[in-house]
């Protein structure tokens, strides 16, 4: 089993020689969990006293990095090419050598390669963070996803990641850490959302007063599992609730015309609305009286699950990989069998009839559970100290 760091906070400067400095890298800085969780370990490093670099191929979020204090060097990173991949070790390596780096901390397959490289020669060590199953169809795709779990420390995003790094990529367990993933709880705090907010949201996507509304956030992909909530609402039968898919299509403009065919040939255009990207997703979160989490592949965390549980919303997830950490069956939500248009059915029917004390109840515990186990304090707290812990070994060994 992989082994859990306690929520002991940044290590004190004093028990360092210098400032420590860490580089991490990744491909971009669009958006994602992986970005945000960049900028906000970045913001950590700062406040704690450290020197922060983050190298990326660049993005809208290149501002926020700079706002965390850190400095942020664009390098081609996000390149697959075995000519650009060597040719980053030479860059990351000098960059580590210019800003005195003691650790580089990897996020992502090809910038790994090269950042492995550049920590070897720049005498740094090396780190990674194993933010998903990785696909692996054939041998050499397993070899390019290994280079996740070769750093001297690798830290799994939830206990399902950690446990896939030791059994598929034979990572040595003393070696991985998880960390979960941790979210904004000043951002999702109910008492944060203003009506206001709720408001302007609920007329843009036309939402009627006193109807449910059942949310599935989630880019549209095949994966996220839109066509199986599709049929889950087909087959409740009902028309007096809303049910809302909240995401962009990134580009996936069949996908997307082969849910409107569906909800169609269904007969559910005045049920189910397609409503794209939103740049308020606690607002959005708050409108809904049940938030889905539909993935027919296992979740390496569970972002949605977590971010509504924060806001005290009902969560019906599938049951499978880190749903089952993030999600507490019968507890803070509800667990049903993946790409099973009937059970989440079931489940939404059990949720949708839940009575106001018992669904105030769990609400309580979804909230408390969000607030102990995913918060983006503990997360930056628990990285800084495997930080620390690295340092106070000694050399690097990459």
């Amino acid at each position: 089993m992989a082994i859990k760091l306690s929520d002991t906070g940044p290590v004190a400067d004093s028990t360092l020689a210098r400032a420590p400095g860490v580089l991490q890298v990744l491909p971009s800085l669009l958006t994602g969990g992986v970005e945000r969780g960049t900028i906000d370990v970045a913001a950590a490093l700062t406040a704690a006293g450290w020197r922060a670099v983050v190298v990326s191929a660049g993005g809208p979020l290149v501002r926020e990095v700079e706002r965390a204090g850190a400095i942020h060097v664009p390098l081609p990173v996000d390149s697959k090419n075995p000519l650009v991949m060597w040719g980053n070790i030479r860059r990351l390596a000098a960059l580590a050598r210019e800003h005195r780096i003691d650790i580089i901390h990897a996020r992502s397959r090809a910038p790994a390669w090269s950042a492995r490289g550049a920590a070897r020669r720049a005498g740094a060590h090396f780190i990674t963070t194993f933010h998903g199953t990785y696909n692996a169809q054939n041998p050499l795709k397993k070899l390019y996803n290994a280079v996740m779990a070769k750093g001297e420390r690798v830290i799994a995003i939830s206990d399902f990641i950690g446990r896939h790094v030791t059994s598929e990529y034979g990572a040595d367990p003393a070696r991985v850490r998880v960390i979960p993933r941790g979210i904004d709880l000043t951002m999702f705090d109910r008492a944060a959302v203003t009506p206001e907010r709720m408001i302007q949201l609920a007329q843009a996507w036309r939402l009627e007063d006193g109807i449910p509304v059942v949310m599935l956030p989630g880019r549209l992909t095949d994966w996220k599992g839109q066509a199986v909530m599709i049929h889950a609402i087909a087959r409740l039968g009902r028309k007096d609730l809303r049910c809302v898919l909240v995401g962009d299509d990134q580009g996936r403009v069949a996908y997307r015309k082969r849910l409107e065919d569906e909800i169609e040939r269904l007969d559910l255009a005045s049920v189910v609305h397609i409503v794209g990207h939103c740049n308020d997703m606690p607002a959005a979160y708050m409108l809904a009286d049940i938030v889905v989490s539909a993935s027919t592949d296992p979740e390496a965390f569970g972002r949605v699950a977590a971010e509504a549980q924060a806001l005290g919303r009902l969560v019906v997830a599938t049951d499978h990989g880190a749903s089952r950490e993030t999600v507490i069956d019968g507890v803070t939500g509800w667990l049903v069998a993946p790409d099973d248009a009937e059970a989440l059915a079931q489940g939404l029917r059990v949720a949708l009839a839940t009575p106001p004390r018992g669904r105030e109840a769990m609400m309580a515990c979804a909230i408390a559970h969000a607030r102990e186990k995913f918060s983006k304090t503990r997360m930056c707290a628990d990285t800084l100290a495997l930080y620390g812990e690295l340092l106070r070994e000694g050399g690097a060994r990459v």
